[in-house]
C-alpha cells in the first residue's frame, strides 16, 4: 500500500484525480455505482478490464456497452470508432511510473487516443503490478511483459511471442506502433485513475 500511496501523491501533483482501492471487487462496485444506467460505456482492449469482470455486470443491467472484444470481427472497426466518443471509457495502462506518468504502447491507437481525447469521462484502472520505478523500467515492463503476453494471447508472429524480449521487429504483426505518455490530466475530460492493491492484467 505504501507504493500505491507514493504513486497517488505523484498523480495528485500532476493534477490527476486518483483513488486507491484494496480489492478488485471494491473497485468494480465503485464503478458500477458511479456509472449511470443511461451512459454509454466504451472499453479499450484491456486484460485488466476483462479480469475485473465488469462487462457482464454492465450487460446484465442493460447498459449500452461498446467493446470490440465482444463482437463479431466484421463489426469491430466501427465499434472501435464509436467507443472513442462514449460517455464513459474504461481502460488500463501498460505501466505507470512512481512519479505518475502513464506509459502505453498500442497497435491501432484507438485505446491510447481515447484515453486523452473523445470520451466525456475516462477511468484508468491500474493494478499494483503495473507500477514501475521510472520511465526506462516502465518501457522494459511494457516491451518484455505486456507485449510478450499479448503477442501470445493474440497469436502474433513476432519475436516477442517466442521470448520476453523486444527486438524492435518490423513484422507485419508488430504491436508496438504507437507510444504515448500521459503526464498530466487531459483538460477536456473527466479523467481519473483508480489504483487497486492487487495484481490486475498484464
Amino acid at each position: 500500500m505504501e507504493l500505491l500511496t507514493k504513486v497517488m501523491t505523484s498523480l495528485q501533483q500532476r493534477k490527476i484525480p486518483v483513488e486507491i482501492f484494496n480489492t478488485k471487487e471494491e473497485l468494480k462496485n465503485h464503478l458500477l455505482n458511479e456509472i449511470n444506467l443511461n451512459e454509454k460505456v466504451g472499453i479499450g482492449g484491456s486484460m485488466s478490464i476483462e479480469e475485473l469482470g465488469i462487462y457482464d455486470d454492465l450487460i446484465n443491467r442493460n447498459q449500452p456497452v461498446l467493446w470490440h472484444w465482444k463482437v463479431e470481427p466484421e463489426k469491430r472497426a466501427l465499434l472501435l470508432k464509436e467507443a472513442m466518443f462514449s460517455d464513459v471509457y474504461l481502460s488500463s495502462t501498460n505501466a505507470i511510473t512512481e512519479d505518475g506518468r502513464l506509459i502505453n504502447i498500442d497497435g491501432n491507437g484507438n485505446r491510447v487516443a481515447a484515453m486523452f481525447f473523445g470520451p466525456k469521462k475516462v477511468r484508468v484502472i491500474i493494478g499494483k503490478n503495473k507500477i514501475a520505478t521510472d520511465y526506462d523500467s516502465a518501457m522494459e515492463r511494457v516491451k518484455e511483459v505486456a507485449c510478450h503476453k499479448n503477442a501470445i494471447r493474440l497469436n502474433r508472429k513476432t519475436p516477442c511471442a517466442s521470448a520476453p524480449k523486444c527486438l524492435d521487429c518490423k513484422s507485419n504483426d508488430r504491436m508496438c506502433n504507437i507510444t504515448t505518455i500521459i503526464e498530466g490530466k487531459p483538460p477536456m475530460m473527466d479523467f481519473k485513475v483508480y489504483l487497486v492493491n492487487e495484481d490486475l492484467g498484464y
